[in-house]
């Protein structure tokens, strides 16, 4: 079987198409440059699906590497057989691979081991062969210094049957469909939960039992943490009845005296060997399939947290709101560099406030503030509220805007290189400031995992959630655009074809050699080819330009192309851009080349219409309920005004201006039956919502849509 055989067999895709997508990708061409510029020879793919290509391509190179290890080691052992190795290069499932390779592969000394060493596997296969009568006499035969009696040596010759049955593929394959379908997760409470506070939270699962591929996602994770944090005691298991009938009819062939012999053995392969084995495997394939459902929660949060409506190029003053440490404030320019920053004392145990007045409408005149973003976290509430009751000379827009991370960034090496001579509390506030006016460029910065849109982010695979985000954060960079003269290294890392090394290059020339004016510079940028130049060139921009294409997502591969369209319309190409007459009137078909097709011509006329146009929204103004400030303002029946600020699979959790976020289970969120609680609610989507319960102890408060 070939990569594109294995592949085509998954997607929903043409092979010729998943051909031509596994042609570009050998040639190091990205994701993003795939999906956006090579249309025509993918078909029109898009970017889920050849992630998925690049996915299964990668997992069929690791099949034919774990095929090779275990080819050469059964070689390595003499005990390749012709059979063995067709069987071998046949399969392309890892599970089977390694059941074909368990009884080659190196263990620990096993009690089979050590009954073959006594010289019992001649017993052993007579029993197995299953013609033999009398077999207490035939032990009898195999008696030496280290097997003194017939008990000893028949019961060699069982452990030795044991650890064949646990190798036969067969029975491990059908005790696997056996365990997928009905092993159940069952749970104890330990000593240490009642001891421990924090057990609390995972009460429910004291004494828990549910079938295992029922369990959703989210439900298996807290499991799995109980267990880990010593709360639980958690069992996967079925009733054995169904399986040792099967291994019976499998190995049994008569009810001859050696019948007894293979129960024995049999009831001995399944508890000691097969179970605690098979078990354990559903359990991981069972966390595998949670973990990848807790990453797509994450991915997708993450992408719509990242797309989150930019204010744009405005002067701001941010606010990094506290008690008795102040409020730091600094005021930021249309770039977002740093132009003062102060600490006031408005609320108490100072009450400052007139002070802290004065000094805000001052910092707002002197840098021509146009906006004022306040971060959610400890005196968000009051700060706003201390805000509005400040007269300004102009309407100013009040924003509060999620700190997640903010803090993380401020110790962060980024933070320490981007502001050496100021403290953590200046860049945090600075981080706040900078969310609003371009979300994307500030939280690249951040590690995902502390920005804190996931279920269970610690829990899952590690490797896979890095791998997922950062496809996630890439997609993202892509979609929208970067401008080369603004964006920081950790922006410019994510551009497809750039990287983290060649944006510290980039980076590196904009310093010495001032800002970029066309795209050609960037071949100037050392050690970046003509392969970088290509797969990153379209996702930057240079406003102001000379040529105002390298404002846009026109690839510059196809200028050309743009300049015949302009000149058979007779008009200067920067004429024809943002002219939807003129545009209108071009017929794609008479420009198809040799690289360029019809869906990729349709793309740069589109494109043309609105030339470097942002894909994301405008940011909005929102206010919360003035009268609710903490939990104990909330009422039954009280409807309010939230913020989604995250999403999970079995609902949405909702600021609504305290501390703590309710939570909208998936039921609650509208009338009928809700499958995906993302067809219903984005992140960040300003949302009404009812009290149905407020559990103050447990800080726990319910909410639903359903008005």
């Amino acid at each position: 079987m070939t990569n594109l055989e294995y592949i085509a067999g998954q997607v929903t895709a043409p092979k010729k198409s998943v051909e031509a997508t596994l042609q570009l990708l050998s040639e190091d061409c990205t994701i993003p440059f795939i999906s956006r510029y090579r249309k025509d020879s993918t078909g029109n793919l898009d970017e889920v699906v050849i992630e998925q290509i690049d996915k299964l391509n990668k997992a069929f190179e690791a099949i034919v590497k774990r095929k090779e290890a275990i080819l050469k080691s059964i070689q390595e052992q003499n005990a390749l057989t012709p059979e063995l190795a067709t069987k071998i290069n046949g399969s392309f499932d890892l599970t089977e691979l390694e059941d074909l390779y368990l009884p080659y592969k190196k263990k620990k000394k096993t009690r089979a081991d050590v009954a073959r060493e006594n010289g019992l596997e001649p017993l052993a296969k007579i029993i197995m062969a299953q013609n033999a009568d009398d077999v207490d006499f035939i032990a009898g035969k195999y008696l030496n210094d280290k097997v003194t009696n017939e008990d000893d040596a028949l019961q060699g010759a069982r452990d030795i049957i044991a650890e064949w049955i646990n190798e036969n593929v067969y029975i491990r394959k059908s005790l696997r469909r056996i365990f997928g379908r009905k092993a159940a997760i069952t749970t104890k409470v330990t000593k240490a939960a009642k001891e421990d506070e924090k057990a609390k939270k995972f009460e429910q699962y004291f004494d828990w039992s549910e079938n295992l591929t029922k369990a959703p996602s989210h439900r298996l994770l807290a499991m799995l943490r109980a267990e880990n944090e010593g709360f639980i005691k958690f069992k996967v298991e079925i009733e054995s009845d169904e399986v040792l009938d099967l291994m019976e009819q499998t190995v049994i062939k008569n009810n001859r005296e050696t019948a007894v012999h293979l129960k024995k053995a049999i009831d001995d392969s399944y508890k000691r060997l097969l179970a605690p084995a098979i078990s354990n495997e559903v359990l991981q394939e069972a966390k595998a399939k949670a973990d990848a459902t807790a990453i797509q929660v994450f991915a997708g949060n993450l992408g719509q947290l990242l797309l989150a409506p930019p204010l744009g190029e405005k002067r701001i003053l941010a606010i990094d709101p506290g008690f008795r440490s102040g409020c730091k404030v600094v005021c930021l320019d249309e770039k977002g560099d740093l132009l003062y920053n102060e600490t006031i004392f408005p609320h108490a145990p100072q009450n400052e406030s007139a002070i802290a007045m004065k000094k805000i409408r001052s910092m707002v005149n002197a840098y021509k503030i146009d906006a004022i973003s306040i971060g959610n976290g400890t005196a968000s509430r009051e700060t706003e509220h201390f805000i509005k009751k400040i007269a300004f000379d102009k309407p100013l827009q009040v924003f509060v805007v999620s700190e997640a991370g903010a803090s993380v960034y401020s110790a962060s090496k980024i933070a320490r290189d981007e502001f050496s001579n100021y403290d953590v509390t200046v860049r945090g506030a600075v981080s706040i400031g900078r969310r609003l006016s371009d979300p994307l460029a500030e939280l690249v910065k951040i590690d995902p995992k502390a920005i804190g849109v996931g279920q269970y982010q610690h829990d899952v695979d590690q490797g896979k959630l890095k791998e997922e985000l950062d496809t996630v954060v890439m997609r993202c960079v892509n979609s929208v655009g970067v401008n080369i003269n603004t964006a920081s290294k950790s922006l410019l890392g994510y551009v497809s074809g750039i990287g983290e090394k060649l944006a510290e290059n980039i980076v590196a020339y904009r310093s010495e050699n001032g800002p970029f004016e066309e795209r050609k510079q960037l071949k100037k940028v050392p050690r970046l080819g003509e392969k970088a130049y290509q797969q990153a060139a379209a996702f930057i921009r240079i406003p102001n330009a000379q040529n105002p294409l390298d404002n846009s997502a026109v690839h510059p591969e196809a200028y050309a192309v743009v300049e015949k369209m302009a000149k058979d319309m007779k008009l200067k190409a920067s004429d024809l851009i943002s002219n939807k007459k003129a545009i209108a009137r071009v017929p794609a078909e008479n420009y198809i080349t040799k690289d360029i097709g019809l869906l990729g011509l349709k793309d740069i006329l589109k494109e043309l219409e609105k030339p470097g146009l942002d894909p994301r929204k405008s940011a909005k103004v929102f206010e919360f309920d003035p009268n609710v400030k903490s939990i104990k303002d909330l009422r039954s029946g009280m409807i309010l005004p939230g913020i989604v600020n995250n999403i999970t699979n079995f609902g949405c959790f909702v600021d609504i201006g305290i501390k703590e976020s309710g939570l909208v289970h998936i039921s609650q969120l509208k009338e009928g039956f809700v499958s995906d609680v993302n067809e219903v609610v984005k992140l960040h989507q300003h949302v009404q919502v009812k009290i149905t319960e407020v559990d103050e102890d447990r800080k726990r408060i319910q909410l639903s849509m359903i008005l």
